[in-house]
């Protein structure tokens, strides 16, 4: 088991989630659906938002997208992507490598 990394500076992993959800609203100008994961990697954090790339009427026929977030141990943004685009009402595929 690996020895255990100390939090003592740096956001929670609630502080982590919505740091990463607010670098992905800025930087891609789109409305967040929410966080879809946070978890601690390295020093620092990774955080999953979904956001609505393209709305449509009905709801149901809305265009999402995945993005992940790097961030560091101050919540500062090392990197993010985009990990797929999806219609809302499509359901979920299953994620990979969990």
């Amino acid at each position: 088991m690996p020895p255990a990394r100390s939090r003592a500076r740096g956001p929670s992993a609630a502080g982590a989630g919505a740091a990463g959800l607010r670098h992905i609203v800025e930087l891609t100008g789109r409305e967040s659906e929410g966080i879809t994961l946070v978890k601690p990697e390295g020093d620092g954090w990774v955080v999953g938002v979904e956001v609505v790339e393209d709305r449509r009427i009905p709801s149901s026929g809305d265009v999402l997208a995945l993005y992940q977030t790097e961030l560091d141990a101050d919540g500062e943004l090392r990197s993010y992507r985009r990990l797929r685009r999806y219609r809302r009402g499509s359901g979920d595929q299953g994620e990979s490598g969990s």
